[in-house]
Formats: structure tokens, C-alpha cells, sequence
């Protein structure tokens, strides 16, 4: 494209009477330069111990060597291919090169982007304790530099490492207050060993785990987390893959893996704070879920609220064996049931009796107790206050953030508008503005909910932690605007 010409992208931002905010681009990191900063920071020993540690994560990097016998055997994850630009040579430069990225923004139709670290999505997960918390460190130091000068129109997210609060609270202070960061990404989940198996099987324990989340039934108490987040001006936004637990693990077929991998994690952490009563206990706090798209959310919501409906404190008495007439089932089982239940009434409604109490704990009867939440309306609060939803702007179904489809009270939802530049799922970033717009085009959305997905929900989201997020930026005018109205 001739420099002069604009793209459709630069062509549709000049008709809109708002700027385009990004919540969600990449960079692709050069490991090189990642080492330098690891080195610095942690050694060279530790240093040493990165290659292993990190192919060891998800995938085997061996996998391209082995036989699809020997990948069938040793059930060896795909591991990501191709994940990058590469036929455009200046896109693959822009996923590398922050200055590069700056000032192709306009060419993009973006007026300002959050930007996410790649490598992070698999160092965040180090087991290594020391290497973890040392790769996050010498990553963000990377980012901090890397992106100096460029604040007006790029900020990088501060990887913070989740498998203690201590680590996090750590990492959390280094980045906002040493390196002056203001937006951060966290791990969805942590696996941890299931310490039954770990004590009976020690060799079998690395495949054996449980996935801890955060809220609900966590390792650790993850408030002091929260509550750090709340001092330092920080909205906890959570990025992870998804692939490598569940049905996500197919040794051939990559995109097998990753169709629904981010949603799977999104859900995960969302459905685990919310149960856990996170965001009740900080309610001025807001966390948003990154990439899973939209469906997933508007479930999860009817979901709860169904649940809630028939699963609440009050309402499991409809299901309590207690309330059982034992006298009136005998009879019914006499008169029905006698070519099936014979003369064994009594054993028969025993072991009935038994086997709906399996999982019986009188101190757990209220399910919903540890959330805070006492009704529908409570539910539908947080879900339109406190968590906003990732999506890219090629997913038509994001129009569900807006489209109830029956779901309670016509609840609407909040969609955070994110390109994903730097990755496979943008080939031509020139196009993002117009993928975006595709959607009102196409008659899914209008004018003012695409102003919603791709700016005001951002500004809400990003200054209700911290008022200033956008000052000094290409959009500060804008911002302060759109909270003044």
C-alpha cells in the first residue's frame, strides 16, 4: 500500500466521533534480549535453567522429532506453530518492535492500546518458584524500557505471577510503583499438585493436579492480592491459555487445542471469584477476562442465576431427604413398583435416602453463601459492574454483550475491545479498525454500542481503579469527557 493511501481502518476512525481504544494487543518477545534481562536480574545460573523450564511448561519441544507413534505414547501436547506474522515482514516487525508498533497505530485505526507480553503466557506458569518470579521481573524491566517514550499512545501490562499472594503483592509493588507500570496481567489459574497422590505416587504426581483459582477453595487466602490491586490503582485483568489441561491436549491438531482455550481459563477465574465472593468483598475493584469472547459470559451469568433459583440456602430444602414421606413413598412403591422393588421397600428407600446424601455437609447446604450474594439482582449487579469481557473485534458474537437472548433481566454486558495484534489472529493489522466495524455493518451491533465496545466500556474499566490511567495520553481529552457525562 502506497504510504499516502489510507487503510479502511485509518478511513473508518476518521468517521468516528471517538478514539479506539485497545485493550488487549501483543508483543512477540526476542529471546535474546529476554535473556540479557534475565541474566541481569536472576544470573546466569538461574538463567541457565529457563530453556527447559519453559518448553517443559505446556509442550515438549522435541515434539517435531518424535514419531507420531512416540507422540501417541508419551501423549505429548502440539505444541503453538506458526503463531506469528510472516508473510508481512513489516507486521512481523510491528508484534517485535514497540516504536514500530507507536507509530503504525493510526495505519491500524487505533487510538491507544494496552499491550500484553507473549512470552508471559507460558513463564507465568513456571514451576520453578526462583525462575517464575525471576522471569517476570526481568520481563516487565524489558517492557518498562522497551516501551519508555511511548506512553502518549502504548502501555505495557506488568506480568505478575500468581502462586502465592506474596509473590504477586511482590511483583504487583515492583512494577506499579518501581517501574511505574499501570496495567497488569495475571495468571487465570495455578496448577497445583493434588497432595493424596503426591504422597502415594511421588513419580505420577507431576500428572496429577487440581487447578486453583483464586476464590473459591484457594490454596491461599488471595484478598491481600485484591487488596493491593485497590491501593495501587490497579484493575486485575486475567490472561492464560487453556489449552494442555482438560480436552485441550491433541498431539496433531493445535487448533484442536486452542478454539475455546481462552474462554475455558476466563471462565475458570470468573466463575471461582464470583462463588468466592470477591468481588462483593471489593465491589470498588474491577476484573476483566481477556480474549474468551463473549458466549461464554452471557452462560455464565444465566447459568448462576439459574442455579441460584433452584440451588439457593432456602431452596435446597426442595431436595432434602429429611423432607421425605417416607410412609406415602412405601406406599407408592407398593403400588407401583412391586414387580420392581418386590419386599424390599425399606432397603430400597434406604439406599435411595443414601445415595442423595453423598455429598451432604451440613455446614455446606448454602452453595451460594460464600459469594455475599442473597438474590438474581445481585448477580446481575456484579456481572454488569464488576467483570468486563475480552473480545476481539472479529467475533460477531460479541454482539451477546448487548443481544440478552432471554437471559434475566435484559442484563447488559460489558465487551472490552482488544485487536490481539502481534498474533496469528490478526494477519493484516490494518484491518482492525475494520473488523471491528464489520460488526455494525453487518447489522449485529450500532454506532453507539460499537462506541461502548471500543471506547467508553475501556475508559469505565481502566480509571475505575485509576482515575489518571489516561493522562498524559493521546486519548486524556476524550477519556475525561466520556467520564463527565
Amino acid at each position: 500500500m502506497n504510504k499516502t493511501e489510507q487503510s479502511k481502518s485509518q478511513q473508518i476512525r476518521a468517521r468516528l466521533n471517538h478514539p479506539i481504544i485497545d485493550s488487549d494487543g501483543h508483543t512477540f518477545e526476542l529471546g535474546p534480549l529476554f535473556m540479557d534481562y534475565l541474566k541481569s536480574v536472576a544470573g546466569e545460573q538461574v538463567a541457565g535453567r529457563f530453556a527447559t523450564a519453559y518448553h517443559d511448561t505446556f509442550a515438549d519441544p522435541r515434539w517435531s522429532s518424535f514419531s507420531v507413534q512416540e507422540r501417541r505414547e508419551r501423549r505429548n501436547l502440539r505444541p503453538t506453530w506458526w503463531a506469528i506474522p510472516a508473510r508481512n515482514t513489516t507486521d512481523l516487525a510491528t508484534a517485535i518492535f514497540p516504536k514500530l508498533m507507536y507509530e503504525r497505530l493510526p495505519e491500524m485505526g487505533l487510538d491507544f492500546s494496552v499491550v500484553y507480553p507473549t512470552m508471559g503466557l507460558i513463564t507465568i506458569q513456571l514451576e520453578d518458584d526462583e525462575l517464575r518470579r525471576a522471569a517476570a521481573r526481568a520481563l516487565n524491566l524489558m517492557k518498562a524500557e522497551t516501551f519508555r517514550g511511548l506512553e502518549d499512545r502504548l502501555t505495557p501490562a506488568a506480568l505478575i505471577p500468581m502462586h502465592t499472594p506474596a509473590e504477586a503483592i511482590h511483583e504487583l509493588e515492583y512494577s506499579v510503583r518501581g517501574l511505574g507500570l499501570k496495567s497488569v496481567m495475571m495468571a487465570s489459574y495455578v496448577r497445583r499438585p493434588i497432595p493424596y497422590a503426591a504422597k502415594r505416587w511421588p513419580e505420577a504426581a507431576r500428572y496429577t493436579y487440581w487447578m486453583d483459582t483464586f476464590g473459591l477453595d484457594s490454596e491461599y487466602d488471595y484478598d491481600p492480592v485484591w487488596a493491593k490491586c485497590q491501593e495501587l490503582g490497579i484493575a486485575p485483568t486475567f490472561h492464560s491459555v487453556g489449552y494442555g489441561w482438560g480436552s485441550r491436549t491433541s498431539v496433531s491438531n493445535y487448533v484442536h487445542n486452542h478454539i475455546g482455550n481462552f474462554a475455558a481459563s476466563a471462565e475458570a477465574v470468573c466463575r471461582s471469584l464470583f462463588l468466592g465472593g470477591v468481588p462483593k468483598r471489593f465491589p470498588k475493584l474491577r476484573f476483566a477476562f481477556l480474549e474468551g469472547g463473549m458466549s461464554w459470559a452471557r452462560s455464565v451469568y444465566s447459568e448462576l442465576i439459574g442455579h441460584w433459583l433452584k440451588r439457593n440456602g432456602d431452596a435446597m430444602q426442595h431436595y432434602n431427604p429429611a423432607n421425605i414421606d417416607r410412609a406415602v413413598l412405601s406406599d407408592y412403591a407398593r403400588r407401583y413398583g412391586g414387580g420392581i422393588v418386590g419386599e424390599r421397600i425399606e432397603q430400597v428407600l434406604d439406599s435411595l435416602i443414601n445415595r442423595m446424601g453423598a455429598g451432604y455437609d451440613p455446614n455446606l447446604i448454602d452453595e451460594f453463601a460464600p459469594s455475599g450474594v442473597d438474590s438474581p439482582e445481585a448477580i446481575r449487579d456484579i456481572f454488569t459492574t464488576s467483570f468486563y469481557f475480552g473480545c476481539e473485534g472479529d467475533e460477531p458474537l460479541n454482539a451477546l454483550a448487548w443481544n440478552a437472548m432471554g437471559t434475566p433481566f435484559d442484563a447488559k454486558l460489558k465487551a472490552l475491545y482488544g485487536s490481539d495484534i502481534g498474533h496469528w489472529d490478526v494477519p493484516d493489522m490494518r484491518e482492525c479498525a475494520e473488523e471491528a466495524y464489520e460488526l455494525v455493518e453487518d447489522g449485529l451491533i450500532d454506532a453507539e454500542q460499537l462506541r461502548e465496545f471500543v471506547f467508553t466500556n475501556a475508559v469505565e474499566f481502566w480509571t475505575a481503579a485509576n482515575p489518571d490511567f489516561f493522562k498524559g495520553t493521546a486519548v486524556e481529552d476524550a477519556a475525561r469527557a466520556c467520564i463527565r457525562a
